[in-house]
């Protein structure tokens, strides 16, 4: 298939690439490299600089005719948007809208989304299934669910297929050391941690200590970027294939803490890492993880290398070759 990747230049965006490119798949990538990288652009695929906020841009690129596209061009930083909504609802919001009408408008109806497990908000069980009730807890999540919406519609009223992708932590570097672009402004832990081992910043802070867990900080589920890259091209092909949508939610059911994180990075970098426990945030649940039985069933998915030890190697493996440490 011939496939549009919006925001392929970017972290997962990358990864998805590189996976579509060795099931045989032809790629263009559409950026504005706002986040997004050019050190992650591969120099067999066709680059567009584009911004989803101009339709023109988006018309120019959907032109060239294409089979599919896979959308990863939101903002998503939780706390930024309940400081800026304006700013996610311009983006997130009419951005996607653009990219829909353009679409549509050039017969383009088969859609992957990068979703995410923030449209649940605080659980009310674990892990968290597709029926879950939505009621998200940030403007960011907020705006996810309303995009799953748009392309509800969208099916309905243009035949666009979709699959809606859900989940929360990222993590982990190309296993085979291609792609080692390292993001701006990290503010997930486990790159929070490698600029802490890399010297980079002089300390992690971890936000609480007392939670009913096993060891009083946080559980979080963790997927494999490179998972989650093959989870995305899995769905595109099935819908591409059935004519039909699909939402799923992608996680391996089993959380990790946040100081079994940092314990483990200490032990794989052999750096000291130093860290201080500090207040709870507001709004942080104890516990978030999710079952992805339904990719299973659905897809055939299955998360390989969302181990801890593989997620922390490989995230150290791309941090020591960009600074040649």
């Amino acid at each position: 298939m011939k496939v549009l990747v919006i925001g392929g230049a970017g972290y997962i965006g990358s990864h998805v690439v590189k996976e579509l490119m060795s099931k045989g798949h032809k790629v263009t990538v559409f950026d504005n490299l706002s986040s997004g990288l050019m050190q992650n652009l591969f120099p067999e695929n066709d680059f567009i600089p584009g911004n989803i906020l101009h339709a023109d841009d988006l018309d120019a690129a959907f032109s060239r005719g294409f089979d599919a596209f896979i959308h990863l061009a939101a903002f998503k930083a939780a706390g930024e948007s309940m400081i800026k909504p304006e700013k996610y609802s311009i983006n997130n919001i009419n951005g996607t809208l653009n990219i829909l009408n353009a679409a549509v408008s050039h017969g383009c109806m088969n859609m992957v989304f990068s979703s995410s497990a923030a449209v649940f908000g605080e659980p009310q069980y674990l892990p968290l299934d597709e029926e879950h009730p939505k009621n998200p807890e940030n403007y960011y999540g907020f705006t996810k669910l309303k995009i799953e919406e748009f392309m509800g519609w969208y099916e309905k009223l243009k035949g666009l297929h979709f699959a809606a992708l859900r989940y929360f932590n990222a993590a982990g570097y190309d296993p085979e050391g291609v792609l080692y672009g390292l993001e701006r402004n990290p503010a997930n832990l486990l790159p929070v941690l490698m600029e802490a081992a890399c010297g980079k910043r002089e300390k992690v802070c971890i936000f609480g200590k007392d939670y009913p867990t096993r060891d009083g900080t946080c559980i979080r589920d963790y997927i494999h970027v490179t998972d989650l890259a093959k989870a995305h091209v899995l769905a595109l092909e099935y819908i591409a294939e059935k004519k039909s949508s699909l939402t799923l939610n992608l996680g391996t059911g089993n959380g990790i803490t946040v100081t079994e994180m940092l314990e483990a990075s200490r032990k794989i970098t052999g750096k000291e890492i130093k860290a201080e426990y500090t207040d709870r945030r507001p709004g942080d649940p104890a516990q978030l993880t999710a079952t992805s039985e339904l990719a299973r069933k659905t897809l055939g998915w299955e998360p390989k290398f969302s181990d801890i030890d593989t997620l922390i190697s490989t995230t150290w493996a791309a941090y020591r070759k960009y600074f040649g440490i």
